[in-house]
């Protein structure tokens, strides 16, 4: 089971349409690219690939 990271500032914002969208500062928090083609991915996955650079 992954490891639950506590949500705190900064973290995520919500979009216009309401859903919550996580920031790079979040996913460096968490440590590892979940390859969901997240709109801030500090690691580069490209879902047309499905690859990291």
């Amino acid at each position: 089971m992954k490891e639950h990271i506590p949500l705190e500032e900064g973290d995520y914002y919500l979009s216009e349409q309401g859903y919550r969208v996580f920031t790079e500062k979040y996913h460096l928090k968490r440590g590892y690219c979940c390859e969901s083609g997240c709109r801030h991915c500090p690691y580069g996955y490209d879902p047309k690939t499905n690859t990291q650079n």
